[in-house]
């Protein structure tokens, strides 16, 4: 409930010995230690600045293991033969243990321990982090071609032409049995039960901890507080993104590497990563961030720097402003009465038949609605661009998993940053009212808009594949050579990327370029593999290991400096809309309003659109995997129908914001012409309190 604050009033009529013990007794009913503590050396633990740097540890540690996965979607879809349904889905299913419980923390607020309630959520989140990495440990040694595990120096041999009559018996009934659909069904349960367990323990964490540093913060020092903590948390992503491109630098296997060692390079397509890394690592920073949660009281007493720096302002400040800082106090209570009545003094059936009726009135309110439909327009936006942008980038432009999320949390994530910055600062220097704030939404709606526009042509074509696709004006090696794999036994399964450079045409395999032999030119710094004695190969006849190289990989920068400028213009809306919401109900319904904004961005934003965006990647596949009868991974997309429907997608999410924002602009300026119509119909004394009238309710909305 927080520390007793009646005494404070009383200040001005008190020495500074008085003042000094009231403050002693009364901000610890009940709590010896903290009495003891101040009697003797304080306990670090009872100092809100402590806390706060524990909290803003914790939840930056949080928000890296819930980014994590998101940066490493592509190498578990390969990892775990997932499609970008399923991986967006196994993205989005955090959401479904937060959305469940999130409603109830406004019901329980500060009846219960918080620290020692967010110090369980943290370890439940890094027990998550742990399970998550769990299925790399039961599972079987990753195998990137028909070789076998044990003898991988054979691999390149395993692919080449070879009679019918050399080739092994295919052993798919063994590894296609019951067993082992069984096995794969149950990693990919563990890591969805992990994913919920994620959102079940992110859950106290950051609205117990912001209630907790605003009830025993000073009033004056809260709202810094509440900076730092979003400052320091809003780098987890980012850093996400970057622990993300280290650990998919090693291979997945860098635990139980075989004796022959590897022939694979991180920009071969069938390179996977140590994506389990990344969670082991996060988990135990979480860990760690979790622990000093359980020594910090129940209740702590308010800061005696506070109260010192409060005597200090008293001693300047003039004797107005002292009588207005006197009824601050007397205010405090009602106001804390005020919030107790919406959810303390209920039971959990009333809160619950309460609740809709709450929900139903604030719904009705068209700005609030407006806004929180713009800001569920912008979730699902960035939703799927944090969920795919990585795969997008790695698939448009051939760069590796690695590279493309060290670009991400250098440019998107910061540039994210800046614009919630500056949209705060432009509230606060211009002093906007409702009006302004919705113009400034618009403005960086329609502006980030256009600045997406650039996007749908910048991206390389799509690579010209034997047997699978067919370019205008190229020619197809397999027309040229009809009967050219007829004396191949090609399995129909294996993926070993092979490229002509001179056409810049791929084969599957070089079996299906039916390549007989095999060559290693030695070089100072790495070998080169090359495949000889090709039947399906015009000119010399062989062909190089790996994919061809795109031509036009450096548009990658540029392209991620359209989309950070456009992720900093759109962040621009991110204070003013919120501002609306706040401006826009009724104070007794703020509190339960921003819990609802919430959940409805949950339900409505975080939790279908990465669903929604890996459908759509999915219907642009040319070439799918295929694992014991069943669809798994796609190993080529059509470049121009990904570009098309991902850059769609969030042009379409933008529009839909920018619509909102010119709704609520409207609806605005419909309101002041009808305030200003009734003025005009007023005798003159009501006309003097207009005058003021706007200016107050200026003064109310500035930030």
């Amino acid at each position: 409930m927080g520390p007793r604050i009646g005494p404070v009033g009383e200040e001005p009529q008190m020495t500074d010995k008085d003042t000094k013990a009231t403050m002693g007794t009364e901000d610890t009913p009940g709590d010896s230690a903290s009495r003891e503590s101040q009697d003797s050396k304080p306990s670090v633990f009872h100092n809100i600045k402590f806390f706060v740097l524990c909290h803003s540890l914790l939840q930056l540690a949080q928000l890296m293991i819930s980014g994590y996965l998101k940066s490493s979607i592509s190498t578990v879809e390969k990892r775990f033969g997932l499609s970008s349904q399923t991986s967006g889905l196994l993205a989005a299913f955090n959401e479904v243990g937060n959305t469940a419980l999130i409603v109830f923390v406004s019901y329980f607020g500060s009846r219960v321990h918080r620290p020692r309630l967010i110090g369980c959520g943290a370890i439940l989140v890094a027990l998550a982090g742990l399970l998550m990495a769990l299925p790399h440990f039961i599972s079987e040694p990753y195998r990137y071609d028909s070789a076998s595990p044990v003898d991988m120096p054979r691999d390149f041999k395993a692919s080449l032409c070879q009679p019918e009559s050399l080739v092994p018996a295919p052993s798919n009934g063994s590894s296609c049995s019951g067993y082992t659909e069984a096995k794969h069904l149950a990693l990919v349960a563990i890591m969805f039960t992990a994913q919920t367990l994620l959102g079940v323990g992110s859950v106290p964490i950051q609205p117990f901890g912001i209630s907790y540093i605003d009830d025993f913060a000073h009033s004056n020092n809260s709202p810094l507080y509440l900076g730092i903590l979003f400052a320091v948390t809003m780098m987890g992503p980012g850093l996400a993104y970057g622990l993300g491109g280290l650990m998919l630098s090693l291979y997945v296997d860098i635990n139980r590497m075989p004796e022959g060692g590897i022939n694979l390079t991180s920009k071969d397509p069938r390179w996977v990563g140590a994506w389990w890394l990344g969670f082991l690592i996060s988990a135990g920073i979480v860990a760690l961030a979790a622990t000093p949660y359980f020594f910090f009281p129940r209740e702590m007493p308010k800061e005696k720097h506070e109260l010192l720096f409060r005597r200090r302002v008293f001693a300047v400040v003039s004797q107005g402003e002292d009588s207005s800082s006197e009824q601050s106090p007397e205010e405090s209570p009602k106001k804390r009465d005020g919030l107790a009545q919406i959810a303390p003094d209920l039971t959990v059936i009333q809160f619950i038949k309460v609740f809709p009726g709450v929900l139903l009135r604030t719904l009705r309110h068209p700005i609030f609605l407006l806004v929180v439909l713009s800001q569920v327009c912008l979730s699902s936006m960035a939703a799927g661009m944090a969920t795919f942008l990585p795969k997008f980038l790695e698939r448009q432009f051939s760069v590796t998993a690695s590279y493309a999320n060290m670009l991400i949390g250098c440019f998107s994530f910061p540039s994210a940053i800046v614009g919630i910055i500056v949209g705060g600062i432009l509230i606060k220097r211009l002093h906007l009212g409702p009006v302004h704030c919705s113009v400034l939404c618009l403005l960086g709606a329609l502006s980030c808009l256009l600045f997406s526009l650039p996007l749908f042509f910048m991206g390389c074509p799509t690579h010209h594949i034997a047997g699978i696709n067919h370019q205008p004006g190229a020619q197809l090696e397999l027309e040229l050579f009809p009967g050219c794999m007829e004396p191949c036994s090609c399995p129909t399964n294996d993926f070993n990327p092979v490229c002509h450079t001179s056409t810049r045409v791929e084969f599957l395999t070089p079996c299906h370029a039916g390549c007989a032999r095999q060559v290693v030119q030695e070089a100072p710094n790495k070998s080169q593999v090359l495949y000889t004695n090709c039947s399906c190969v015009v000119r010399d006849g062989s062909v190089s290991a790996g994919s061809c190289d795109s031509a036009c990989s450096h548009l990658v920068l540029p392209f991620m400096l359209l989309v950070s400028l456009s992720a900093a213009l759109a962040c621009i809306t991110h204070t003013p809309s919120f501002m609306l919401i706040l401006r826009g109900v009724k104070k007794e319904d703020k509190t339960l309003a921003v819990g609802i904004q919430f959940m409805l961005l949950r339900v409505l934003a975080w939790m279908p659109s990465p669903v929604i965006h890996g459908s759509a990647i999915d219907t642009t596949c040319l070439h799918w995997a295929r694992s014991c009868g069943r669809r798994a991974v796609c190993r080529y997309y059509d470049h121009d129908l990904l570009r098309n429907r991902f850059i769609g997608l969030q042009f379409f999410f933008k529009t839909g914001s920018l619509v909102c924002f010119a709704l609520i602009l409207a609806i605005l300026r419909q309101q002041d012409k009808e305030e200003a119509t009734k003025v005009v119909a007023l005798p003159d004394p009501p006309q003097q309190l207009f005058v003021s009238g706007p200016e107050k309710k200026l003064e109310e909305f500035r930030v």
